[in-house]
């Protein structure tokens, strides 16, 4: 495709999606700083794999994927124990909340905190789903799961969250 092609593409992607990357690693991770790294990381592997994208999955949906997995290696490789109490939804996630996070009101930080206190998948299902409101289809594709398990752990997501959430003293509407 050429490079000027691939920087093109580069550039429009991080007009559309930087934001959105961003906000979805800074939930995964809860740090601002490696957020930001790990959202241009995103961008520049998407740049050297340009070539390898087929467009079996749209633009956005290939970046989040890009997105996802950075993010999964960023956690392995800086708290291994953390990574594997997480893969057995055990983890306890520290209360700190990055000051960004925080400026969102207090709904959204109680939402916030009790994300973190989820299991990994639940949290990816619930992010993507509810809060970047993708599609069943758009989910699976970034999670690389089929429809049915998309569906059951958002079910089951949203109920984990809803009772920690109420464990933590949260009155909320509707999630």
């Amino acid at each position: 495709m050429g490079e000027d092609y691939g920087k093109q593409k580069l550039q429009e992607w991080y007009q559309l999606y930087s934001e959105d990357i961003y906000r979805f690693v800074l939930m995964m991770i809860g740090d601002d700083e490696q957020a930001k790294d790990l959202t241009h990381d995103t961008f520049i592997k998407a740049y050297k794999s340009v070539d390898s994208f087929k467009g079996e999955v749209s633009d956005k949906n290939w970046l989040y994927y890009i997105a996802r997995n950075l993010t999964i290696d960023y956690i392995r490789k800086r708290k291994p124990l953390l990574f594997v109490l997480d893969s057995f939804s055990s983890i306890m996630a520290n209360d700190q909340v990055p000051e960004n996070i925080a400026i969102l009101g207090e709904r959204e930080e109680q939402l916030y905190r009790s994300l973190k206190k989820l299991k990994r998948s639940y949290r990816e299902v619930v992010i993507l789903r509810k809060i970047k409101e993708l599609s069943i289809q758009e989910t699976a594709e970034i999670l690389d799961w089929n429809e049915g398990k998309v569906k059951i752990t958002l079910h089951r997501a949203l109920a984990a969250l809803k009772e920690q959430m109420e464990r933590e003293g949260f009155r909320y509407e509707t999630l």
